[in-house]
């Protein structure tokens, strides 16, 4: 390794570096001098992580963190942000076996894993789903680095626990409810955001991405083609993406209530100095934080003294009203910007239930 201590910090602490002598896919001999680190194992970290970018680490020597890192690296111009986060997300229970050699990790390894997996205070779905991300780390690691994970392979199964309920109750709001959660906003960037989430469907990311060219006022339209997600790589918090699926694209008619709120905001929004249609609707030339609607949404909650649901719950809670109205479960499907029906059947199911009643009763007249 060629990390060595400067003994000159910087203002925060930094003192370690690393330096390199590669040759380039032309034939020349570089010289890198990396910034300085505050520890000797970050420095040791990006050392490797540069080797890595440059085809220089001897893959025996890759670590499962350095695996990792090689694996974002090569899916970062091949899949949307939400899975590079979901993967982010995943690795986090991977941390115990990062540093461990990926020429080195064996059946023994895997089974000490699992059983700290069981230690964590999370679902099988969770489980399930970082042991996947594992999986297709050996997959990639078999695929360009010839490691072989032949040992392994037989003693990963699913992580099944007999006595968890799999079905988790949904959460909603009535209209009931949602308009005494409504009625103590006074923000009108606020009670836009909460009509848009509630009488829409919108995810919070579509909701995000909003601009004003998305309104149609005469038509009474809402255009849904775009999605704001968090960075995890580069430099701004926040990159604007295309919606989770095609059929997430979609334009939806909106309520003379929704209008005349949007039209309010507007007019807050023009007076504003340099003001641009293509501004964000719930912020100016930046989206505002999800963090600020949901610190909101507590807060009306417990005004309101209804109960708490999640950002996401205002999407059932859009598919609650529309099926309690009698809507054709084709078209909510489409308002929701589902790609088949029968995930919208599947989701909402229990939401049928009256009508369930409905049709024995309709039996029960027959005779």
């Amino acid at each position: 390794m060629s990390v060595r201590n400067t003994n000159e910090a910087t203002k925060k602490g930094c003192k370690w570096v690393f330096e390199i002598h590669y040759r380039t896919l032309q034939g020349d001999m570089k010289h890198y001098t990396s910034k300085k680190f505050r520890t000797k194992r970050e420095a040791e970290d990006e050392e490797k992580r540069f080797l890595l970018q440059h085809g220089k680490l001897d893959c025996y020597d890759m670590t499962i963190k350095d695996l990792y890192n090689n694996f974002v690296d090569y899916q970062n111009d091949k899949v949307k942000m939400n899975t590079l986060r979901s993967y982010h997300e995943r690795f986090k229970y991977l941390k115990s076996i990062e540093r461990l050699r990926i020429s080195d990790f064996n059946s023994t390894h895997y089974s000490m894993w699992r059983k700290e997996m069981q230690n964590y205070n999370i679902s099988d779905t969770t489980r399930n789903n970082t042991q996947k991300l594992l999986k297709i780390l050996f997959n990639y690691a078999t695929k360009w680095y010839g490691i072989n994970f032949s040992q392994v392979y037989p003693k990963i199964v699913p992580f099944k626990n007999p006595n968890q309920v799999d079905i988790k109750e949904m959460l909603f709001f009535t209209y009931e409810e949602f308009q005494k959660f409504i009625s103590v906003e006074d923000d009108i960037l606020f009670k836009v955001a909460f009509e848009i989430l509630y009488y829409c469907g919108t995810r919070i990311g579509e909701l995000l991405a909003l601009t004003w060219k998305h309104i149609d006022f005469d038509k009474r339209e809402l255009k849904i083609n775009s999605n704001v997600v968090k960075n995890y790589l580069g430099e701004s918090k926040y990159l604007v993406t295309t919606p989770k699926t095609r059929s997430s694209v979609r334009t939806i008619p909106i309520s003379e209530i929704l209008v005349k709120d949007l039209k309010l905001l507007k007019e807050q929004q023009e007076k504003i100095y340099g003001f641009k249609e293509s501004w964000f609707i719930l912020g100016s030339f930046e989206p505002i934080s999800p963090d600020r609607i949901r610190l909101r949404k507590n807060k009306n909650c417990e005004l309101a003294k209804v109960k708490q649901i999640r950002i996401h719950d205002f999407r059932h809670s859009c598919a609650s009203l529309l099926i309690s109205k009698g809507a054709n479960i084709t078209l909510v499907a489409k308002y929701l910007g589902h790609t088949k029906i029968d995930e919208t059947l599947n989701t909402y199911s229990h939401f049928f239930k009256s009508d369930l009643y409905d049709i024995v009763s309709q039996l029960d007249n027959l005779n």
